[in-house]
């Protein structure tokens, strides 16, 4: 008995681990794509290599923040009805959306202001199918580590609120990996899990194909760069299809490594933050907190609230702590 108790402590605390590293890597990501996209910083330094003064969250982390909290206000079990209460209680009701929104999100709030509620807010919606409810779900995979078919129900749930179709396969996607992630799974098997719920016929899937087989012939992620680029542009640079099988390239050419996958992510240019936020909290849920600096993150534990306010008052570690305690 005594044994399976220190079993389960360990596991507990890698549990814990892993959730600070996938929580804060993300917020780490978000912060460092930013930067790198930033025309001054790429003046003064060429590429960023570093979190510099000034580095702070987007929207990327405070809607994760919300879905976090939406999922301790209910104890884990999200249903449409606890959805919607976070929705009004964290977005409507503190004056809406404020600063560096995606568009599909600033049009959700609008249906859901004017009584149009999911899934119709989600599907008569612009821009329905970017990357903004992937970027917002990796605590859907936290909470269900090593179910990845639970996160995927959940991530489908979670964002129907504000996208559809390919949108809405990308948030199932992410959330189906961290699941993976969060129990030691491999590079390769992270980036299968999210492959395997994204419908076959779909321009996702059909990207996520062509990323896959960039990566297959090339050995590194140097040679591979410019086709991730060529092969996978759209005219609107945060489509799920474009975004979401970069970020995975990332993480599967870099072998998972965070500083790697920072740097890589974070100057890639496009919609770096979204790209670099999924790519930290895959790697910092797959390896753990002891993998991000110290000094990154204390600097983004506590998001601005540039966009959600209530964020501004959240911690990424605690939020990690309290979505572990949900953990069966």
């Amino acid at each position: 008995m005594l044994e399976e108790q220190i079993t389960s402590s360990e596991k507990r605390r890698e549990l814990l681990s892993r959730a600070i590293g996938c929580l804060q890597g993300l917020a780490v990501g978000d912060a460092f794509g930013d930067l790198g996209r930033n025309h001054e910083y790429r003046l003064r330094y060429g590429i960023i290599t570093d979190l510099y003064a000034g580095a702070q969250s987007t929207d990327d982390t405070e809607f994760a923040v919300l879905t976090a909290q939406t999922l301790i206000d209910c104890g884990g079990n999200l249903t449409y009805e606890t959805l919607m209460a976070a929705w009004d209680k964290y977005i409507l009701q503190q004056g809406g959306m404020f600063e560096r929104g995606g568009k599909p999100l600033y049009g959700a709030v609008a249906n859901l202001q004017r009584g149009i509620f999911p899934p119709l807010s989600g599907s008569d919606n612009v821009q329905n199918n970017d990357d903004g409810a992937a970027m917002r779900i990796a605590p859907v995979g936290i909470l269900c580590a090593g179910n990845p078919q639970r996160a995927a129900a959940l991530a489908a749930l979670d964002a129907q609120v504000s996208h559809a179709n390919d949108g809405i396969w990308a948030a199932q996607a992410v959330a189906a990996s961290v699941a993976v992630a969060m129990v030691g799974g491999t590079v390769d098997a992270v980036v299968q899990a999210g492959r395997a719920v994204i419908p076959d016929d779909s321009w996702l899937a059909r990207a996520m194909n062509r990323a896959m087989h960039i990566c297959d012939e090339h050995s590194d992620l140097f040679t591979a760069l410019e086709q991730l680029h060529v092969q996978l542009w759209t005219p609107v640079h945060s489509m799920a299809a474009e975004a979401i099988p970069q970020a995975y390239a990332i993480f599967r050419l870099t072998k998972g490594d965070f500083r790697q996958g920072m740097i890589w992510a974070g100057n890639f240019g496009r919609d770096a933050d979204t790209i670099s936020a999924i790519v930290g909290a895959l790697s910092g849920a797959m390896h753990g907190e002891s993998i991000i600096p110290p000094a990154w993150a204390a600097m983004v534990d506590k998001p601005a609230g540039v966009c959600l306010k209530f964020a501004a008052q959240r911690s990424m570690r605690r939020l990690a702590e309290q979505l572990v305690a949900l953990i069966p």
